[in-house]
């Protein structure tokens, strides 16, 4: 299997089992390198996402309702992979979103050693 479609599938999974909305693998200038849910929800995820791991500092020079109210909204989980500062980021779901992504995150790091 190719290491996108794997991707997709293991966060896929990681959406449904924590009832998120969305869930994005991103670098850290925005760029979607896997997603699962609507496509368009993935996408401003993905475009926000790199915005949010710094919050403070950036939404005073961008000041955005919307960063700020998905701020609230998005679980994230940085990692690092081959020297590359990437985001898996969800939204919506359950409570239990956190560990869900951690464990997806674990998985994500797999498939891509692996490739």
């Amino acid at each position: 299997m190719d290491p996108i479609t794997a991707l997709h599938y293991q966060l896929a999974a990681a959406r449904h089992e924590a009832g998120l909305s969305a869930v994005v693998l991103v670098d850290d200038s925005g760029c979607l390198v896997a997603g699962a849910g609507a496509w368009p929800l993935c996408e401003e995820l993905a475009a926000y996402a790199p915005l949010l791991s710094e919050p403070e500092e950036r939404l005073r020079t961008l000041v955005s309702l919307r960063i700020a109210t998905l701020s609230r909204q998005v679980e994230r989980v940085s990692m690092e992979i081959d020297g590359q500062s990437v985001l898996l980021c969800g939204t919506g779901g359950t409570p239990e979103r956190a560990s869900v992504l951690s464990r997806a995150a674990v998985g994500v790091r797999r498939i891509l050693a692996a490739a």
